[in-house]
C-alpha cells in the first residue's frame, strides 16, 4: 500500500537537525523546506499490516506465534488481544539521495536526515491512524518497535516475515538487524477492547536510549 507524505512540520525537522526551533533563523528555515522538497521527490513511501492473537504462554507474550521478549512489551500490551504489526518504508530512493548529499554538501545532508526522520513519524503517524480506523469502539496504546526498550532488534526480521514485507514494500533486515532501506520502520499497535492509557514515548524517555541501534546508525523507531 502506498502512503502520500504532506506538507512539512517544520518544527520537528528543526528539532531533527538538532536545531531548537525558536533558534532558527529565516535561511535555515528555507533550507528545510527545500530539502523536504526534495526528499518527497525521492521518496515512494509504501507500507503493510496485518493484525494477529496476542497470547499469553509460559515462554512470555506472543504476537501470531512469534515470542515478544522482554518485560516492557509484557506490560505495554497488558489487555490487548491481539496486535496489528506494520513495517513502512520511504523507499530506497531516499537513502540514495541521503548517501549524495553526504558527498556533496553536508549541510543539506544534514537538513535531508531531519526531514527524513520527520517523514517517518508523519507516515507512522497515518498509518496508525488507519489501522484505528479499522476498529471502531477499540483502543490504542502507543506504538511500539523493536529496538525501543527492552524489546530487541533482533525481532525484525521475524515481524517482516509475518507481513511477507521484503515481497509486499521491498524492505529486508541485515545481519545486524537494521532495516533495509535504511528510513524504515517496523512497529507493533496494541488493539484493546478496554480503555488504555493514550500516552506517548519519545527518544529522550526510552528507556534504551543509550543503547538504541537506531540513533547509532543515524535512524529513527519511529515511534515519537
Amino acid at each position: 500500500m502506498e502512503l502520500t507524505l504532506g506538507a512539512p512540520d517544520l518544527e520537528e525537522v528543526l528539532r531533527y537537525m538538532g536545531c531548537p526551533p525558536d533558534r532558527a533563523g529565516e535561511e535555515l528555515r528555507r533550507q528545510a523546506a527545500a530539502a523536504w522538497e526534495e526528499l518527497c521527490r525521492a521518496a515512494r513511501p509504501r507500507w503493510t499490516w496485518r493484525v494477529f492473537p496476542l497470547e499469553a504462554t509460559p515462554a512470555g507474550l506472543t504476537l501470531g506465534g512469534i515470542l515478544l521478549p522482554g518485560t516492557d512489551i509484557a506490560r505495554h500490551l497488558a489487555g490487548c488481544h491481539r496486535g496489528a504489526v506494520f513495517a513502512l518504508t520511504l523507499s530506497a530512493g531516499v537513502d540514495a539521495l541521503l548517501r549524495r548529499a553526504q558527498v556533496a554538501d553536508l549541510s543539506l545532508a544534514l537538513a535531508l536526515e531531519g526531514c527524513a526522520a520527520a517523514a517517518v513519524e508523519q507516515l507512522c503517524d497515518r498509518a496508525e491512524g488507519e489501522i484505528r480506523g479499522a476498529f471502531p469502539g477499540c483502543f490504542f496504546p502507543y506504538r511500539y518497535s523493536p529496538g525501543y526498550g527492552d524489546l530487541p532488534l533482533s525481532l525484525q526480521g521475524e515481524l517482516l516475515a509475518l507481513l511477507d514485507a521484503p515481497r509486499q514494500v521491498g524492505l529486508t533486515a541485515s545481519a545486524s538487524h537494521i532495516l533495509t532501506p535504511r528510513k524504515s520502520v517496523t512497529a507493533i499497535l496494541g488493539i484493546s477492547r478496554e480503555r488504555v492509557e493514550p500516552a506517548r514515548r519519545s527518544c529522550l524517555t526510552c528507556p534504551g536510549r543509550e543503547s538504541c541501534q537506531y540513533r547509532k546508525s543515524g535512524g529513527h523507531c519511529g515511534i515519537s
